[in-house]
């Protein structure tokens, strides 16, 4: 059996536990989704939001990409933001990062990645140059990284607030939340270092007007 044969066995083994433990479990997933919950998290394959939150199908919507990056240009993440936002009214935005982030140890280094990969990284760079005094003073060098991941999940959060999408929400419907999570490896264990209410203060320089 090949690899992917292995999933999609997988695949038919898990519908048919789902089916017998809960006869109703697809006609309900079928019909609508209605989660509480957008998760920004990292594309490590260590990192399943519902794994680690111990959440079903339907309860969180989830994007995921490298580093867990909220980047103004990316049309991709905007466009779930507002679909999740404004669409499925969800009450929560998490940007979950991880520490072992393979992402963030790779910008902390000079290699060359090649362009699209370098493109990415160069927006955790710019993460590390804003707190580069701080992150050079930790002499260690697997706890500098567990800290730049830390500030990575903070940076991305205030992205999301700085977008038209959040502050249009919290302006007109009084939500989402916004959450800054970090993942541990060793344990499983979530540890919050963030959290924006609606109404947040934010640099005036990033506040739209007439929203």
């Amino acid at each position: 059996m090949t690899p992917y044969e292995k999933l999609l066995a997988g695949n038919k083994a898990w519908a048919k536990k789902q089916q017998a433990d809960d006869p109703a479990f697809f006609d309900r997933l079928s019909s609508i989704q209605t989660p509480d919950f957008l998760w920004i998290g990292c594309s490590d394959s260590r990192v399943p939001a519902d794994k680690i939150t111990g959440t079903q199908p339907g309860e969180i919507f989830v994007h995921r990409n490298i580093a867990n990056m909220v980047v103004h240009t990316d049309v991709n993440l905007l466009s779930v933001l507002d679909f999740a936002v404004n669409h499925l009214k969800i009450n929560h935005v998490i940007v979950c990062g991880h520490y072992g982030c393979g992402g963030i140890k790779a910008a902390m280094s000079n290699i060359d990645y090649k362009p699209v990969l370098n493109m990415w990284l160069r927006n955790i760079k710019d993460v590390y140059h804003d707190y580069r005094d701080e992150l050079n003073a930790i002499a260690d060098e697997e706890l500098r990284a567990d800290r730049l991941v830390e500030l990575n999940v903070h940076e991305q959060v205030t992205h999301l607030s700085q977008t038209s999408i959040i502050q249009r929400a919290w302006q007109h419907d009084n939500g989402p939340h916004l959450h800054g999570w970090v993942y541990r490896l060793k344990d499983g264990l979530i540890k919050p270092v963030l959290e924006m209410l609606p109404g947040s203060a934010i640099d005036p320089l990033y506040i739209y007007e007439d929203l």
